[in-house]
């Protein structure tokens, strides 16, 4: 993590998931972003999971998984960013965003094209993220244009082509 953020990011392990759980269900105040993470892992449908370790204990999380994006009878593959979270008492510390530059490196590194995001309008275009209708993509559910946003890893990545941003099926459980 950065200097101003004690501890490190590493991805996830399979003693973490108890531990996970009790970051997502205290960052959101409640039982649904847990159970969509261990829904997503049960499925297999995890492209990247990482967290946040501060003197040994788990304070942030951040997943990524697949997402479609579908025009006609094409589509372009694509990761979507959901969820993050990081401990009540750790946060305003940089964990949050440090998970997110981390997460995003790695997606490169691993020749990913494109990432999707439904967040706060404020906090992610930090990362590069910009509205995804200005792709011309849309999100299968409603949510306000400015809080569903993409962002090319590789420019280029969706070739001029829009849709719609298709989660995976535990999503809409939510």
């Amino acid at each position: 993590m950065t200097d101003h953020v004690r501890g490190s990011i590493r991805p996830e392990r399979l003693e973490d998931c108890a531990a996970v759980r009790r970051v997502n269900e205290l960052a959101f105040k409640g039982p649904n972003e847990a159970a969509l993470v261990d829904s997503l892992r049960a499925a297999g449908a995890v492209v990247l999971s990482l967290v946040a370790v501060d003197q040994g204990d788990i304070v942030g999380h951040i997943l990524f998984t697949p997402v479609e994006i579908a025009s006609g009878s094409e589509s372009v593959a694509a990761v979507g960013l959901a969820p993050m979270a990081v401990l009540p008492s750790h946060q305003g510390r940089g964990i949050g965003s440090e998970l997110v530059r981390q997460g995003l490196a790695e997606l490169r590194r691993a020749d990913h094209g494109i990432v999707v995001v439904l967040g706060h309008p404020e906090y992610y275009p930090r990362f590069g993220f910009r509205r995804a209708s200005g792709y011309d993509v849309r999100w299968e559910r409603a949510a306000p244009d400015e809080a569903f946003m993409l962002l090319e890893l590789r420019s280029g990545a969706l070739r001029g082509r829009g849709g719609i941003a298709r989660y995976h099926r535990a999503f809409k459980k939510i």
